[in-house]
């Protein structure tokens, strides 16, 4: 024990004189008895140089794991979430420049003529730029799902429809007008505009949005958490050596920064490889389907999930904000061990 705090006793003192070596050339310090008989007998340098907080060790390990593992959930929220919002994007936008007009056979009523007469209306409204009606086999076909092939639909009372193409120049009125003019021609004819699919898209998209936000909320506290667990762990194992520095005289911004310098390192690496882990999730998840040959369905749910620039500067902007959590979680936390010692 007496070699041990011997030892440590010479190295404090070099590190206590390189605290005060910026200091020598103005006034000198005020001489302590202590530090000033250590000061006459140096260590060697690469004792002088060895850090408090030593960088391989088990905990430092473990750490740089959990915080991999931390980034890694965060960045794949992120990318999901940009996935989810583009693809929403684009749907919304399909179903805007879209709309479909359903006519419901009857009684007495002509359907060809019907249809006719719609899309005349159709293709005479202002904002539209086609309108094509359906023809039975077309019809067929997107009913074989649910029913079957080899379908008559002279025997089946099926609506018929008609898909309407706007133009970039609709505005707020060209709805309103078509469905006031099949309204009076074709009251058979029934307009849909899919605003209730392009409401629930923009509800799906916000609702994914506040789960990533919420996931990355519980992502920093669980990283806070274990980044405070680890740091006051490391305090402990080195309270010797930062009680002597303290009491020697040594600045707490210097004591901290060597904590600090840890820290950092072990939330560089750890967030290098989470994030880089995620990109690379991401990036294989884009090009896979055309380097394999997946069949159809694989390939659009894969192909759904891809993320442009904006997702992968997500992915990186979450891998350095773990790192700076990191290091300011422990900044804050060896401040206040500091501070509880008298």
């Amino acid at each position: 024990m007496t070699e041990h705090r011997t030892s440590a006793s010479g190295r404090l003192a070099a590190m206590a004189g390189r605290l005060r070596a910026p200091a020598a050339a103005g006034a000198a310090p005020a001489a302590k008895p202590g530090p000033a008989r250590a000061s006459q007998n140096p260590p060697t340098k690469s004792a002088a140089q060895r850090p408090i907080v030593p960088s391989a060790t088990v905990t430092a390990r473990a750490l740089i794991a959990v915080i991999a593992i931390m980034t890694f959930l965060a960045g794949i929220t992120i990318g999901a979430v940009s996935a989810v919002s583009n693809v929403a994007a684009e749907w919304t936008a399909d179903i805007a420049r879209e709309a479909t007009i359903e006519i419901k056979p009857g009684d007495g009523l002509d359907i060809d003529a019907a249809l006719a007469k719609a899309v005349e209306l159709a293709k005479a409204t202002p904002g539209v730029a086609d309108a094509q009606a359906l023809d039975p086999a077309a019809t067929s076909k997107l009913l074989e799902p649910w029913l079957g092939t080899g379908l008559d639909l002279a025997n089946l009372p099926v609506p018929r429809l008609i898909t309407v193409t706007l133009a970039g120049t609709a505005d707020a009125q060209t709805m309103p007008a078509l469905r006031a003019e099949l309204a009076r021609q074709v009251p058979s004819a029934t307009l849909d505009d899919h605003r209730v699919w392009a409401e629930r898209l923009a509800t799906t998209t916000r609702t994914a949005m506040a789960i990533g936000l919420a996931v990355l909320a519980l992502v920093a506290a669980a990283t806070v958490l274990c980044v405070t667990v680890a740091t006051r762990a490391a305090v402990d194992a080195a309270r010797f050596v930062v009680e002597v520095l303290h009491f020697v005289g040594a600045r707490d911004t210097f004591i901290v920064s060597e904590f600090q310098r840890h820290f950092l390192t072990v939330g560089l690496k750890g967030a290098a490889i989470g994030g880089g882990a995620a990109i690379a999730l991401f990036f294989l998840g884009s090009t896979l389907p055309s380097w394999l040959s997946f069949d159809q369905q694989i390939d659009t749910l894969v192909g759904a999930m891809t993320i442009d620039a904006r997702g992968y500067g997500g992915i990186v902007g979450v891998a350095v904000l773990v790192a700076l959590v990191t290091t300011l979680t422990s900044r804050l936390t060896v401040y206040r061990t500091l501070r509880g010692i008298s």
